[in-house]
C-alpha cells in the first residue's frame, strides 16, 4: 500500500512538472507574441505623421523610405534642368534667370555650353528676333544599376518665330550623382559631364 502511494505521488509530480513546463512555454509564447505585436504597432505608428493645418485641425500623412522615391526625383531633376536651360524668351532678364537656376542643378559642363552659345550670339539673336524657344521633354531614361547613374534625355524644341515654327529633336546625356539638398537643388542630385549628342531640325511649319 505504501509503495502504491509513493508511485502515485511520483506520477502526480511528473504530471505537475509537465503541466508546469507547458504553462511556462505558453506564457513565453504569449509574451513573445505580445512583444512582436507591440513592435509592429510601434513601427506602423512611426510611419504616420500628423500635420497641423493652419492651427485648426490635424491631418494624417504617411511617411515612406526616401530611397523608394529617388528614381522619380532623378527624372524630375533632369527634366527641370532641361526646361530651365532650353526654354528661352526674348527677354534678357528671363534668360539669365532661367540659366542661373539651371546651373545650380549641373556641373560646369553645362556652363561651357552656355558660354559657347553666348559668345556665338545665340541669345542676342533670340532677343533681337523676338523668338520664343520652348522645350518639351518626351522621356528621361535613367540607368540605376550602376553609380553614377547614366541618363539620356529625349526632347523636342519648338523655336517660334513670327513667320514659322521650327521643331527640333534634342538628345542629351549625362551622369547623375547624389548631392546635398538645398533650396536651389531640392532633389539632391547633380548632373555631371552634360553633353548634347543630337540637335537637328525635324520640320518647319509656316504660320
Amino acid at each position: 500500500m505504501e509503495f502504491k502511494s509513493l508511485k502515485n505521488i511520483e506520477t502526480s509530480f511528473r504530471q505537475i512538472r509537465f503541466f508546469g513546463i507547458v504553462f511556462v512555454c505558453l506564457c513565453a509564447a504569449v509574451s513573445g507574441y505580445a512583444l512582436l505585436s507591440s513592435y509592429r504597432f510601434a513601427e506602423a505608428q512611426r510611419q504616420k505623421i500628423y500635420v497641423l493645418d493652419g492651427g485648426k485641425s490635424l491631418m494624417l500623412a504617411l511617411s515612406q523610405d526616401l530611397s523608394q522615391n529617388r528614381p522619380v526625383e532623378a527624372r524630375e531633376h533632369v527634366k527641370r534642368f532641361h526646361e530651365l536651360f532650353f526654354t528661352l524668351a526674348p527677354d534678357r532678364n528671363a534668360i539669365e534667370s532661367n540659366i542661373q537656376r539651371a546651373l545650380f542643378l549641373v556641373d560646369r559642363s553645362a556652363f561651357a555650353y552656355y558660354k559657347d552659345m553666348q559668345e556665338k550670339g545665340y541669345y542676342n539673336r533670340i532677343i533681337s528676333g523676338n523668338i520664343n524657344q520652348n522645350l518639351q521633354v518626351d522621356s528621361v531614361v535613367c540607368n540605376f544599376d550602376t553609380y553614377p547613374y547614366r541618363v539620356v534625355t529625349y526632347a523636342r524644341q519648338l523655336i517660334i518665330r513670327e513667320s514659322n515654327i521650327t521643331e527640333r529633336s534634342l538628345v542629351t546625356r549625362c551622369n547623375l550623382i547624389n548631392s546635398v539638398r538645398s533650396d536651389n537643388n531640392p532633389h539632391g542630385f547633380t548632373m555631371e559631364n552634360f553633353e548634347i549628342i543630337q540637335n537637328r531640325d525635324l520640320r518647319v511649319i509656316d504660320r
